[in-house]
């Protein structure tokens, strides 16, 4: 088992590398280790919370689900925050359902020692809710994105905020997934990736999209990017990725 990093400026999560080094310590003993491979369901709507994740790598997706199974992003969480923000509202179960959409590993803290955790110490207190704040900013920006772009652009801005969060230029990720996240049919995930591949931007071949132009893909992104990656910079004093 991979231990849990020995101090806080050895984690590579954001929230617990910027804790005071008392506080890492007194939360460290509760924290566990855990893989989160692709497709990891770590929250189900309206079931209990059991755990909070603190994402070291990887990327966490929150989406809504309708009754007929489609399914559109609104979160993207990574290693600047945590899942799921629902605890902190003192909900015990998932407002959306949660997945991992890029493999990576994460931090994992009972539901109940977090609570009590927040309680007691005022720095992870107050930076829990500045993530919150963020990530709240970014669904909303979410909302009007999926209404009013177009899905070119919600593309370019969906791949540039899952390689904000991933260490290299490679993205293992299925048409059928990219479908989910966008909301859209995956022949339009075809032609769009088909499009941005022509144009040099990406090589996307068996599941596997390379970034070959990021200047390229943020001029293709839309607004939403910029302005969500300038609200977490503002908000938690450091951009995403």
């Amino acid at each position: 088992m991979t231990p849990v990093p020995a101090t806080a400026s050895a984690c590579g999560n954001h929230i617990l590398s910027s804790l005071p080094e008392a506080e890492y310590q007194a939360l460290k003993p509760a924290l566990v280790f855990v893989p989160t491979p692709m497709h990891t369901v770590l929250f189900e709507r309206d079931r209990e919370i059991r755990h909070v994740y603190f994402p070291l790598s990887g990327c966490h997706s929150v989406l809504a689900i309708m009754q007929d199974g489609a399914a559109v992003e609104v979160g993207t969480i990574g290693n600047e925050g945590m899942s799921t923000v629902d605890v902190l509202t003192g909900s015990t179960v998932a407002t959306e359902t949660t997945v991992c959409q890029i493999a990576g590993d994460s931090l994992r803290i009972p539901a109940h020692q977090f609570k009590r955790a927040i309680g007691e110490h005022a720095e992870l207190r107050r930076l829990v809710y500045r993530f919150l704040q963020a990530y709240l900013s970014q669904v909303s920006q979410s909302v009007a994105c999926n209404r009013l772009h177009r899905t070119e652009e919600r593309f370019a801005r969906w791949i540039l905020l899952s390689h904000d969060r991933v260490e290299g230029d490679e993205l293992r990720l299925t048409q059928e997934y990219l479908a989910d996240m966008l909301g859209v049919h995956r022949p339009s995930v075809s032609l769009i990736a088909r499009r941005f591949q022509q144009a040099g931007l990406l090589d996307y071949h068996r599941g596997t999209i390379r970034i070959l132009d990021r200047t390229g893909l943020e001029k293709t992104a839309c607004e939403c990017y910029a302005t969500v990656r300038a609200q977490f910079a503002r908000v938690l004093g450091k951009p995403v990725g």
